[in-house]
């Protein structure tokens, strides 16, 4: 378990084993369908953030190979989003795969997702690829974000 404090709250990261299906309410905050987080769910480490009352937060990790792991899905609960809890989370984050062993980090975002891009560069990320058509392949409804449909996937990655 890990903890770490905001604006002077402490929040508790725990992974979770059984019953992952659990936090879709939190899962389909970052992902548009069930069936997309059901692609990488149970092969994933999933790891919940808890304040003192309840689930506020969730990201599941999957691994590539030995040195890479990748961020399949990182959500806050809205009511505490803007907060600095998402950069936190991803502090932790880095904490907890290179005590794993893992040397890069990498994470994926539709294109027209501004404020999630921003979100990644500020938090040590660097864009290192486009999936062209990945909303386009994986996803079996047209998906819009900003007024815009998605079809690419930009693709950040950090060393930890």
């Amino acid at each position: 378990m890990f903890v770490f404090d905001k604006t002077n709250y402490s929040y508790s990261i725990v992974e979770i084993v059984e019953n992952k299906k659990d936090l879709y309410h939190l899962l389909l905050l970052a992902d548009e369908t069930t069936e997309a987080i059901d692609k990488y769910l149970l092969e994933s480490t999933v790891y919940v953030i808890n304040d003192k009352v309840k689930s506020i937060g969730v990201f599941c990790l999957y691994k590539i190979d030995d040195d890479i792991i990748e961020l399949k899905n990182i959500a806050v609960d809205s009511i505490y989003q803007s907060k600095g809890i998402g950069g936190s989370i991803i502090t932790c984050i880095k904490e907890i795969v290179k005590e794993q062993g893992y040397k890069v980090l990498v994470v994926g975002t539709a294109d027209t997702g501004e404020a999630q891009i921003r979100f990644y560069l500020r938090n040590g990320f660097i864009k290192t690829g486009l999936k062209k058509d990945f909303f386009l392949i994986n996803y079996s409804e047209p998906i819009f974000e900003n007024g815009v449909q998605l079809r690419d996937m930009v693709m950040f990655e950090t060393k930890v």
